[in-house]
């Protein structure tokens, strides 16, 4: 059933658009040239500036409100229907009536901040559901420093649908997905436009999600186009419910009406050859602004799981396309989706892509919502979270031009570039063979080039440098170095060719696991690949592999095939003949 779905995605995919996006343009001219980084930033300061990162922080607390959360979503619910292609010319149905309602949003929220939040929509021409035209409503706030070319972007989509992906007059009310995240977006532009940062903020709800990502499409292609300098983007989709349906797309929830309003899940994509790639860095980056600057503070914590995959087995989200063209980007979910939505599927109960996916139900008879579907405080809480990393992305200093690594006796040599002369750094470290997510430990230090011992030897440490401004607030993490410290070079005999298939990392894995190929130099060969292989020998999974020096990182999630629990199989096969095979154990 599940790669029936995938098939009937792409079918859906191929048949809702005609061609491909065409005049794709900013509607305001000043908010075009604010997101080029080509206005002057005296024209954009308050008379009161707040920018410390200990003010901003706070105010996030105090300022992000669960009840501005619940009136953004009794408002999307009254539009009925926010499918892609519904009706634009109503005022209080379909999409136009919703997107014109956010951007007097954003007005709004500009008017209580001395107008500096700068409201326009993306506007673009492609077929979607018979519809032509389509706009993504944005809003942004200038950058006033030396950065403000840099973007910080935080989305989510605001189109919803019911079982058809083009049934635009069904009782769409999206409020999981996606009014949470729309609702998001909204109340970090009404509490963040009150502080003041050195890069520019951009604020997006975007359309065409449903269909294929086209809204959030249509603007990575324009920044790609006009050579925008993207620094993060910060995704949310389905982020405000907390209650398990019987469905959930891998990795899902523990189980029917399970409630989990701690957790949230935040995706990216791994990265392969080397190091992890921008968007994992920038997932890390999240987590550790969050535990180190915000934790202490809130009212109720919350916990950060960086997920192995780049999004839940067979969906997607509006941060990939982003990604697809190199721009660091993150998805952000509930711990808990109520369905899997795939409606077709034979009883299928959930609230996800139905016309079920309400804000609430009365169950007093009283005429008022008394049992809500989307946990307004779990929501806000996402919203903390999401406002303090992009606030981090926003003031933090530039990230090291370059970063290196080198073995010595008993330790490491590092070297961090810095033309700025920070003086402070963070190295965050961790080992292949821990088969984690985030960092495993995290060092200050004060020198660009020094060395770092004590670390224990035969084993992969991957390196990642971050620079550190007077205000105590890290840069974006540098690209990953990794070496193999080992105690004494004559113990340790390379394989042959110095290639080395490293043992699956986590083993036992339930939702995906890394499995890794050092290769210590120039390998001459004409064809490489990776084998998945079940305990009689079938091929489930086969992954090209290019030998090239490094450590080459491939992430396999169980949902590639169905699996039961047992020990399976991964072969490195160079030029027809195995070089090595390891066991792993799948123990869902």
């Amino acid at each position: 059933m599940k790669y029936t779905y995938l098939f009937i995605l792409f079918l859906l995919v191929t048949c809702v658009h005609s061609k491909a996006q065409e005049n794709i343009l900013i509607t305001s001219p000043e908010v075009d040239q604010i997101i080029k980084g080509n206005h002057d930033p005296a024209d954009y300061l308050p008379n009161n500036i707040i920018n410390h990162p200990e003010e901003i922080a706070e105010g996030l607390v105090s300022g992000i409100s669960a009840d501005s959360l619940l009136s953004y979503l009794i408002q999307l619910s009254s539009f009925e229907n926010r499918n892609t292609g519904s009706d634009t010319s109503s005022n209080t149905f379909g999409i136009g009536a919703a997107r014109r309602w956010a951007y007097q949003k954003f007005e709004q929220f500009s008017e209580q901040n001395e107008q500096r939040l700068r409201p326009a929509y993306l506007q673009f021409d492609q077929v979607i559901c018979e519809m032509g035209q389509h706009r993504n409503t944005i809003a942004v706030l200038p950058g006033v420093g030396p950065h403000r070319d840099e973007i910080i972007v935080v989305e989510g989509h605001m189109d919803s649908r019911c079982e058809e992906a083009c049934d635009v007059d069904c009782m769409a009310h999206g409020m999981e997905d996606n009014g949470s995240g729309t609702a998001l977006v909204l109340e970090l532009a009404r509490v963040m436009s009150a502080f003041t940062f050195d890069r520019t903020l951009v604020f997006m709800v975007t359309t065409g999600e449903e269909q294929g990502l086209f809204g959030a499409n249509a603007f990575a292609e324009y920044c790609q186009n006009e050579n925008i300098k993207i620094r993060a983007v910060y995704n949310n989709d389905i982020v405000g419910g907390i209650i398990c349906g019987e469905t959930a797309s891998p990795p899902g929830c523990p189980g029917l009406n399970e409630v989990d309003s701690i957790n949230v899940r935040l995706y990216s994509q791994a990265g392969s050859v080397i190091s992890s790639s921008p968007s994992r860095l920038l997932a890390r980056f999240t987590r550790l602004e969050y535990e180190e600057n915000i934790s202490s503070i809130v009212p109720v914590q919350s916990v950060i799981n960086i997920m192995s995959q780049e999004d839940r087995s067979g969906r997607g989200g509006d941060h990939i396309p982003f990604r697809q063209r190199g721009y660091a980007a993150v998805r952000f979910t509930s711990a808990n989706e109520h369905g899997n939505g795939n409606p077709s599927m034979a009883d299928y109960h959930d609230r996800q892509h139905t016309m079920e996916d309400i804000l609430g139900v009365d169950t007093d008879g009283d005429n008022l919502l008394d049992s809500f579907f989307v946990d307004f405080n779990y929501l806000a809480r996402n919203a903390v979270i999401n406002g303090n990393a992009m606030a981090a992305s926003a003031m933090g200093p530039e990230t090291p031009p370059a970063f290196t690594l080198e073995e010595i006796e008993n330790g490491f040599r590092y070297e961090i570039s810095d033309p700025n002369n920070y003086g402070t750094y963070r190295l965050g470290i961790r080992t292949f063979d821990n088969g984690t997510n985030y960092f495993d430990t995290l060092l200050t230090v004060n020198n660009p080039i020094d060395s770092i011992f004590g670390l224990m030897p035969e084993t992969i440490y991957l390196i990642t440098a971050a620079a550190v401004d007077s205000n105590g607030i890290e840069s974006h993490f540098s690209e990953e170095q990794f070496e193999n410290f080992v105690s004494d070079a004559e113990d340790i005999i390379l394989p042959d060719r110095g290639i080395t298939l490293l043992q699956n990392r986590p083993n036992p894995f339930d939702e995906a696991t890394t499995i890794g190929i050092r290769v210590e130099q120039a390998v001459e060969y004409q064809q490489a690949f990776l084998s998945i292989s079940d305990a009689n020998g079938q091929e489930l999974a086969r992954y090209d592999i290019d030998l090239q020096p490094g450590l080459i990182q491939v992430t396999y999630s169980y949902y590639n095939h169905h699996f039961t629990p047992g020990t399976y199989y991964y072969s490195l096969i160079i030029d027809g003949q195995l070089f090595d095979t390891k066991a792993m154990i799948y123990a869902y």
